[in-house]
């Protein structure tokens, strides 16, 4: 177990991880939306990171549904994000790599996030103040759901810069979120007193 120093209770790594794992697809898409497609595919390994990434991301929850989950609910929600982030990440591979011709396989990714906001909001049983992790739970569920317009429209505009642009945001701000999250935590000074002990 890895124990970071002065944090108490242990941080959530699971959260932690794919955490990271969004913000480095965050930075990838930041990258090239900065520098254009054209600049960005001069290298070919670049065009595979952010998809290649998702892909990863997806096969990494699969464990994660089955090791870290205590109840059905839970299973079903994780196993809901692997697969959206899997056919997500394999659609955008496939285009890449020239397997597949239709910029349609690109509302992969607007539906993966409408499963996986649909799967947060549905998965968390408790109210917004109830702890810190309900309120991150509902916050991302609706944000997700919200942000799911930039993948939708990044299908009829690919060269678009204001739909990877926040397509891109949206990655940093599921990152950020899943950096805060906690199991039972205050939220605005409120705290339930069903959700146990609480932890700063």
């Amino acid at each position: 177990m890895i124990v970071v120093a002065g944090i108490e209770p242990h941080a959530e790594f699971v959260h932690w991880w794919f955490a990271t794992g969004f913000l480095l697809l965050a930075l990838f898409m930041y990258a090239e939306v900065i520098v254009g497609p054209e600049v960005w595919a001069r290298r070919p390994w670049r065009r595979y990171l952010w998809p290649g990434t998702c892909f990863l991301m997806g096969v990494l929850m699969w464990p994660v549904m089955a090791f870290y989950t205590n109840s059905m609910i839970h299973m079903v929600a994780h196993g809901s994000w692997a697969q959206a982030l899997m056919i997500a990440g394999a659609a955008e591979l496939g285009l890449v790599r020239g397997k597949l011709q239709s910029q349609w396989w690109r509302i992969t990714t607007f539906v993966g996030l409408v499963v996986s906001g649909t799967a947060l909001l549905v998965h968390e049983q408790n109210g917004w103040f109830y702890a810190r992790a309900a309120f991150l739970h509902h916050t991302l569920g609706w944000f997700v759901i919200g942000a799911s317009v930039f993948p939708l429209v990044r299908t009829f505009r690919p060269r678009s810069v204001i739909p990877g642009a926040g397509l891109a945001t949206t990655f940093a701000v599921i990152a950020v979120l899943l950096f805060c999250d906690r199991d039972v935590a205050p939220i605005f000074g409120h705290f339930s007193q069903f959700a146990g002990v609480p932890h700063r």
